[in-house]
């Protein structure tokens, strides 16, 4: 039976890693710090915080792999036409000189990839919310698709 302390202190877990939307990876600091403080004292909260930080690195992993596809998706449909010729210092972008009804194909890849990184962090926000309510019930919690690297 887990005391309110150690409910308090998973939840309060998971909870800390919507500190990325005011701190830069707060999301890794804070669950981090709290795991490591409390690891030992309770198998609950230790089992909490691997799978927050297990969760977080996941999601940094799937959108490194996103941003491996869009990225280089993104430059050569860009610049794939336009020369160093085509820049001039004293214009704007020559836009003019991008075909994009040619590249539709690989556009609608990088697309779909950004929209499955816009689905992801959706996804993450009400995980770690339905996480914070299953831990804060007593419930060890395991969040879907995680890879586990901490065990």
């Amino acid at each position: 039976m887990e005391t309110t302390t150690e409910k308090n202190t998973a939840t309060f877990t998971h909870l800390s890693t919507l500190s990325q939307y005011v701190f830069p990876f707060g999301n890794y600091i804070f669950p981090i710090l709290i795991w490591s403080t409390k690891k030992d004292k309770s198998e609950f909260v230790d089992h909490h915080g691997k799978q927050a930080i297990n969760f977080q690195l996941s999601l940094l992993i799937y959108t490194l792999i996103l941003a491996a596809i869009a990225l280089p998706i993104l430059i050569y449909t860009v610049f794939k036409d336009n020369t160093f010729s085509n820049f001039d210092y004293h214009t704007d972008f020559p836009f003019e000189s991008i075909h994009f009804q040619d590249h539709i194909g690989i556009i609608t890849v990088g697309l779909v990839a950004v929209f499955v990184f816009f689905c992801m962090k959706i996804a993450e926000f009400f995980l770690i919310i339905y996480a914070s309510i299953q831990t804060s019930n007593g419930k060890k919690y395991k969040y879907p698709l995680t890879i586990p690297f901490l065990k």
